[in-house]
């Protein structure tokens, strides 16, 4: 699960919207013994005058002792026992019965006017547990509202570990003393880094937060600049490897962002791993599972989601008595940002308007201004759903380029401030020039979604005629209506303004219309009809009511297998479980799981397979080729309840005992598939897919013997993710070194010397270490050139220091050559003789990858040694590595655990890449038989360097 844990700000505004209120500062002194879970802190706490009043209550975590040991003022325990209450977005302890207790401390004697400051010193122990909390039909998660341990330290302001004045911002000053193999990470900007016989860290937040984290543990370091920023990753197991994926990927989505929005609010952004599994978004950090990092969509899902919170709602902060407006813009602008890259911004809002159908209706809706945090299905459907959709339309009325600088106005102006929906469409009515009023009010305080149908398509000559009708209960909406309209080998898009029940519209249309598709795109917020949407798990978690259907004719073994998962799904009011045996029929509502395949009523799924790409089989169930055996694999099929096709019908078959609680845990977060499989006792998904949505009442043929050619193109998305290669800097330097200034680079050439300071001038830039001889970048030897006259050429060395001292002279060697035939030696066609033979492809292209890797790398930390080798004489025998082998005593030929080399890059042709042709496979000889790689990307390198073995 992933939550983001935001600052609020409510009750905390001075005068007027957007108004920063005065901060307390805290300067503390922290000691952390994780052996035996406690914490030593001394704290000078400052209250500016503005804030400072008699009898004010600090709130500090009941199961610390507390003294004052410096200050005027009255300092006196007046209330024991207390629960805590929780800070942030995520009201996990907002409980009659929390975890934590607090005691509230009175001030005294203050004087109005003045400042406040007091010392107090704290000790005791934090150690609660970390508790997995299970909500049916919704979504799972841990939990700990703070603990010091000797697998990690986790303090939030939730902890109350920090002495509390309720409603106030804070900055700060830490020190924090540990374990000397441990790291500390909080907010802000580290001022201190030592590594004495107790590790030593500094952290500094001089922007306001609502609370201060303390993240600690025996973490691998490693950071990135990114311009003013440093990117960090902080891992409990060294890996190198994935740690340079996460440092690239937050620099591109840094730059997109900034571009985007405006500057990074923070001087670092740090990836930290946590040792339970967990999704939080802190300021200037990310705290992810170890489980959670390791999965390859993370980069590309929840990663830039947490990164982007910085922006919204830890740079603009959140007044929860007005609404939370950030959970909702962050999943517009992360989540649905990336599925738009990829084509798919169709598919997400498409799920989004799915999880609304299923979950949502009169009794749970609520408007937007009341949305606090995501607690339930529910919760999220609306305040993350109906918000993400609700900024879609937005970007619909007032166009990409409006809405773009409208943010970049929010962000400027509410920057460390507060921002509201007010304040969200005031920046888009200045920016836009139109009066936005009556859209915000009819998406922010109103409840309700549209429901369309299309009544009528008819066509006259080239004038389309539409009637479209609203049938929700609700009064008609206000909305602009996206149309395709299809003819044989194209399609229009028009956008119809609609406001009320029944409408009739005309549009001219080119030529013959073949079919009318409203809203394809899912552009509209809408409650959507049941054949927009493929049956599928959501259906049946978002019920009112539930019958879960036993097998009464099946074997002890699985009566006691299904037995047990009703009596963990079952515990719910609206969960009636009963044996196929009592029943004559179906029901006809509410959802319907069918557990067992032996199931009387099974067949009812098997039936409707018949109408996808599936059926059964006698060993289990063939979802289109793929054939997927019960007897190893879970399985849940769902499908339509043919008595009510609003309704869903769900088949489970579990495998093994050991299956049935993960299935429990997991299938909540599956609820957009309508098939899915499940191997292993954990289990581990094997299969997954969702059926076809067809029949929608949106979509009307006009001409059903035509089939067009026509495909709708998806809007372009609102930013563009840059790679991390930069294609036009590596271009610039195969242009700059095939030109003919360069001579073709060959033996003998002034241009060879210039191409090989160019090299190491690159290096330089990138932040790479000479490797050269004494200490230079050339490795310098004669060899005999044309006319068979000695000449002198020169090997360019750089070398990224491997930080394991027990692998001292290992090294991963990326090479290149950069010499080529100059005017025509060696073995040069007679008819080409005395031409400039450029070499772009062999091997300026070889280099230009080099150069562009050496950037990216240069500031990682590997294990091993990395070598960057731009090798000379290539073309008249490898000359320059065989030289390399021979000379090269600091990194020697023994010691070379791999080698990546790059060789004539894409002279397969534009749509092919060559990484390591021709010459490459004669490197292993050279490399007295060590195994040569062939390979471009970052991560291979960085694997071989960090691996264990050789």
């Amino acid at each position: 699960m992933f939550k983001s844990i935001i600052i609020t700000f409510a009750l905390m505004l001075v005068s007027g919207a957007g108004a920063a209120a005065d901060t307390v500062h805290h300067k503390m002194d922290i000691t952390l013994d994780p052996a035996s879970h406690s914490i030593t802190a001394t704290d000078s706490i400052t209250i500016p005058a503005s804030l400072a009043r008699e009898g004010m209550i600090l709130q500090i975590n009941g199961d610390l002792k507390v003294e004052k040991i410096a200050g005027a003022v009255g300092f006196k325990i007046v209330d024991t026992g207390r629960n805590a209450r929780d800070i942030g977005i995520d009201r996990d302890n907002d409980k009659k019965d929390s975890i934590i207790k607090v005691s509230h401390y009175r001030l005294s004697g203050i004087t109005a006017g003045k400042p406040v400051t007091l010392t107090l010193k704290m000790s005791g122990v934090i150690n609660n547990p970390v508790i997995q909390i299970n909500e049916e039909y919704a979504r799972g998660f841990s939990q700990s509202p703070g603990l010091i341990e000797e697998r990690g330290v986790y303090l939030a302001g939730a902890t109350y570990w920090v002495p509390t004045l309720k409603d106030t911002l804070i900055t700060y000053d830490i020190t924090v003393r540990m374990p000397a193999d441990w790291r500390s990470v909080s907010q802000g900007a580290r001022v201190k880094y030592n590594t004495a016989e107790f590790h030593e860290d500094g952290w500094k937040a001089d922007t306001p937060t609502e609370e201060i984290y303390l993240i600690a543990a025996k973490f691998s370091e490693y950071e990135l600049p990114v311009g003013n920023v440093k990117a960090m990753a902080f891992l409990r197991t060294p890996d190198a490897a994935m740690a340079n994926k996460y440092l690239e990927t937050t620099a591109q989505y840094m730059e997109m962002y900034r571009s985007l929005l405006g500057p990074y609010p923070y001087t670092k952004f740090a990836l930290v791993e946590n040792f339970w599994e967990t999704g939080y978004g802190m300021p200037s950090f990310t705290l992810l599972g170890s489980q959670i990092i390791r999965f390859p969509f993370i980069l590309h899902s929840s990663y830039p989601h947490e990164l982007l919170h910085n922006w919204w709602g830890n740079g603009v902060f959140i007044d929860f008595e007005t609404g939370n407006w950030a959970e909702g813009l962050t999943a517009y602008m992360a989540d649905h940002l990336v599925a738009e890259q990829r084509g798919k911004g169709g598919e997400y809002r498409r799920s989004i308007l799915q999880r609304y159908t299923n979950y949502v209706d009169d009794r749970t809706d609520f408007p937007l201004r009341d949305f606090k945090s995501r607690n339930n299905a529910v919760t999220e459907a609306v305040g993350y759903g109906k918000t993400s959709q609700m900024f879609n339309m937005l970007r619909t009325t007032v166009g990409d380029e409006n809405f773009k600088r409208s943010f970049q106005r929010f962000y400027r102006n509410h920057k460390f401030r507060v921002g509201t929906f007010d304040d969200i469409r005031v920046a888009f009515e200045e920016t836009s020039g139109q009066d936005l009023k009556a859209f915000f009010a009819q998406w922010v305080d109103d409840t309700g979604a549209p429901e369309l149908t299309l009544a009528k398509a008819t066509q006259s000559g080239d004038k389309l005629t539409l009637t479209l009708k609203q049938i929700q209960k609700h009064a008609p909406f206000d909305i602009l209506v996206p149309v395709a309209v299809y003819t044989a080998d194209r399609v229009e898009s028009h956008i119809l303004s609609m406001d009320k029940r029944t409408q009739d519209f005309t549009i001219t249309i080119k030529g013959k219309a073949v079919r009318v598709e409203v809203d394809p795109e899912f552009d509209l917020f809408r409650r959507l009809h049941w054949a927009e949407i493929p049956p599928s798990l959501s259906n049946a978690f978002g019920a009112d009511r539930v019958m879960m259907v036993l097998p009464a004719n099946t074997t002890d073994v699985l009566k006691k297998r299904y037995e047990n998962m009703a009596a963990i799904w079952g515990g719910g009011n609206k969960v009636t479980v009963v044996k196929d045996s009592e029943l004559k029929e179906l029901p006809k509502d509410g959802a319907i799981w069918l557990l067992g395949r032996d199931n009387r009523f099974y067949n009812v799924v098997e039936k409707a397979l018949g109408q996808y790409d599936a059926s059964l089989t006698r060993s289990g169930v063939k979802f289109g080729k793929r054939d997927v055996n019960m007897s190893e694999n879970s399985t849940i099929i769902a499908v339509r309840n043919p008595a009510n096709p609003q309704s869903v019908i769900v088949g489970l078959t579990a495998h093994n005992d050991a299956s049935v609680k993960g299935l429990a845990r997991k299938l909540p977060h599956y609820g957009k598939y309508s098939y899915l499989a499940f191997t292993n006792d954990a289990p581990d998904n094997s299969a997954k897919g969702q059926w076809p949505a067809v029949g929608s009442p949106l979509v009307k043929i006009l001409d059903k013997s035509v089939v067009t050619t026509a495909k709708l193109k998806p809007r372009p998305a609102l930013a563009q993710l840059k790679p991390v290669f930069d294609g036009k800097r590596m271009m610039s330097h195969v242009a700059h070194l095939a030109s003919p200034e360069l001579e073709g680079r060959g033996v003998g050439t002034k241009g060879l010397g210039k191409a090989a300071r160019y090299i190491a001038d690159s290096f330089k830039a990138s932040g790479i270490t000479p490797a050269g001889d004494k200490g230079g970048w050339f490795q310098s030897f004669t060899m005999t050139g044309p006319d068979d006259k000695p000449v002198s050429v020169k090997n360019v060395i750089g070398v990224i220091p491997g930080k394991n001292p027990k692998l001292g002279g290992q090294s991963v060697v990326l090479s290149a050559h950069y010499d080529h035939l100059g005017y025509g030696w060696p073995g040069v066609r007679a008819a080409f003789e005395g031409q400039i033979h450029p070499g772009a492809d062999d091997n300026a292209s070889g280099i230009a990858v080099m150069l562009e890797l050496a950037k990216s790398m240069a500031k990682s930390a590997p294990d091993r040694s990395i070598i960057l080798l731009a090798t000379t004489a290539e073309e008249a025998g490898l000359l320059g590595a065989r030289h390399y082998v021979k000379a090269m005593k600091d990194y020697p030929a023994s010691k070379i655990i791999a080698n990546v080399n790059l060789d004539t890059v894409g002279r397969a042709g534009e749509k092919v890449m060559i990484f390591g042709g021709t010459s490459a496979t004669e490197w292993r000889f050279i490399f007295m038989g060590t195994t040569a790689t062939t390979g471009i990307q970052t991560d291979l390198v960085m694997q071989a360097v960090n691996a264990s073995d050789h």
